[in-house]
């Protein structure tokens, strides 16, 4: 194979792989804001920003800016909602709901590492109702 059909077929599998990224970022925002519609209203996007600001990594954070920058195609409304929640990866450590002062302080009803619980735990926001 030439070298230039080797590079051609490279660039399309970079091109592959990078929609087949896309498409599992986008569901797995999908797989959060699903389990967070069966929250309260006034907690549904805290409670997806705060998830992904607490586990995603900043380059999945930046792939999901990315894909909402250029049209957010498949996410759900919650997680563009949320987004205005999340964290940017270029942002200051420490900032974004859930995580930083936010999360060392503690939760509503004393939820939170002040009480105990893991960073790593999954937490729900109190409803504001």
């Amino acid at each position: 194979m030439s070298p230039d059909a080797q590079h051609d077929l490279a660039s399309h599998g970079d091109a592959d792989h990078g929609d087949l990224v896309m498409r599992k970022l986008v569901r797995m925002a999908n797989q959060i804001a699903t389990f967070f519609l069966s929250q309260p209203e006034d907690i549904r996007a805290e409670g997806v920003a705060t998830h992904i600001n607490k586990f995603w990594e900043p380059r999945m954070r930046r792939h999901l800016f990315e894909h909402l920058e250029s049209g957010g195609e498949g996410l759900l409304p919650l997680v563009v909602e949320a987004a205005t929640l999340i964290r940017r990866p270029e942002a200051k450590v420490g900032t974004g709901v859930g995580v930083g002062e936010d999360a060392r302080e503690g939760g509503p009803g004393g939820q939170g590492p002040a009480a105990g619980e893991s960073l790593s735990e999954p937490s729900i926001p109190e409803s504001r109702v």
